[in-house]
């Protein structure tokens, strides 16, 4: 890739917009109850800080369809990000138009600008090249810092670059690209895929496509039971995609073909129904009876796992081992999370609900990386090309 990195680029006392993905959680009072995506951008909004930029931020909020929905205003943002900094980041919600433009040619070295959420405007997302021309016209320089968003070709990450004088990705972006490419182009060996979540539909193509690059997959979540069922084993009543048996008895065959060891649950953490209270059973992987419903894995299947990847090089992650949110079905996850943050390899974590049991086990400043994209994360893991990162390739 010819990718600019920002700090290669000339941004001394520019006008620098910055695509960040502000996409934060609210509470009902429409407080911020995560602000990871706020502090992961500090590192690309202070440098421009210290070269003495005027900073535009451009984010979206959301799924409004391309109509203002007060509930996804980024005006919360602005306030958390003012706090954190400890300095003004004006908010502005006047829509795209001369009195933007103005507001923006009237900014000092220093200055902070938060425009409102750009998917208000329904240009944003048909990757509108007249949007990203109005865009362009308010910078000298584009930066894009939002991973998370750069599965999707829109206005503000796409058709901006058509148009913008120059454009580079900015710190956080960097970091996603370089560790991604450590753990998958030319990774310290053995190098190891933790899988798990509930379906096997959202993670099909990335089994397919990593088959070729790791040494070996660690399957759980609810997704193990369809490829349990592919080895002729009684999953009760398990979250089961039935569709799709035979799919995961090939990526079996062919991980056999290819010497890639497939990991499987060997015994399960098994309830008559979903419930954080309900009694719990552990059972042989195949000795399950029909009124049960696997919800974690057990502890000869977290022994057999952390030992694998305690012996990796390298390992990435994708999705929980059980339903981690239920106290009382969550150990799985959190043994495996521990595991690797003991393991002493490059270990690299993607994915919402990933992050989330990586926190709840405490052991998050022990990963060497953690992703703050779930779907782009799981689009690079199927081997395919990001459009906001395409468009700063171009």
């Amino acid at each position: 890739m010819t990718i600019k990195y920002i700090d290669k680029v000339n941004i001394k006392g520019k006008r620098v917009m910055i695509r960040v993905d502000y996409n934060v959680p609210y509470d009902k009072s429409m407080n911020i109850t995560d602000d990871t995506r706020i502090t992961a951008t500090l590192p690309t909004i202070n440098y421009c800080l210290k070269e003495g930029c005027k900073i535009i931020l451009v984010s979206h909020m959301g799924r409004p369809k391309g109509k203002p929905v007060p509930e996804m205003s980024l005006k919360p943002v602005a306030a958390r990000l003012a706090s954190i900094l400890g300095r003004e980041v004006k908010f502005i919600e006047t829509p795209l138009g001369e009195e933007v433009a103005k507001s923006v040619s009237a900014m000092k070295d220093g200055d902070i600008i938060l425009l409102e959420n750009i998917r208000f405007y329904p240009g944003e997302e048909k990757n509108d090249p007249d949007l990203g021309r109005q865009l362009a016209a308010l910078c000298d320089v584009y930066v894009d810092d939002a991973f998370a968003a750069a599965h999707r070709g829109h206005s503000s990450n796409d058709a901006i670059t058509k148009f913008a004088k120059e454009a580079a990705a900015g710190f956080l972006l960097e970091n996603e690209i370089e560790y991604f490419k450590k753990a998958m182009d030319n990774p310290a060996r053995p190098l190891g895929a933790i899988i798990g979540g509930a379906k096997v539909s959202t993670k099909l193509d990335a089994l397919k496509n990593i088959l070729s690059k790791v040494n070996y997959i660690i399957i759980g979540g609810g997704m193990a039971f369809t490829f349990l069922k592919a080895k002729g084993y009684n999953v009760g009543k398990s979250l089961l995609e039935a569709d799709l048996v035979a799919a995961a008895k090939e990526i079996m065959d062919e991980a056999a073909k290819k010497g890639v060891e497939i990991l499987l649950p060997v015994d399960i953490v098994a309830a008559p129904e979903f419930d954080n209270n309900a009694p719990r059973t552990v059972v042989p992987a195949d000795k399950m009876t029909d009124s049960m419903i696997g919800l974690d894995i057990g502890p000869e299947s977290i022994r057999q796992f952390s030992d694998k990847i305690m012996s990796s090089k390298t390992v990435i992650w994708n999705g929980p081992m059980g339903a981690f949110e239920m106290p009382n079905f969550a150990e799985g996850t959190n043994a495996v999370a521990k595991a690797l943050a003991e393991s002493g390899s490059l270990s690299i974590v993607g994915g919402g609900d990933s992050v989330s049991a990586v926190n709840q086990s405490g052991v998050a400043d022990r990963i060497s990386y953690i992703s703050t994209g779930g779907g782009a994360w799981l689009e690079l893991l199927e081997g395919k090309t990001l459009p906001g990162i395409a468009a700063l390739d171009r």
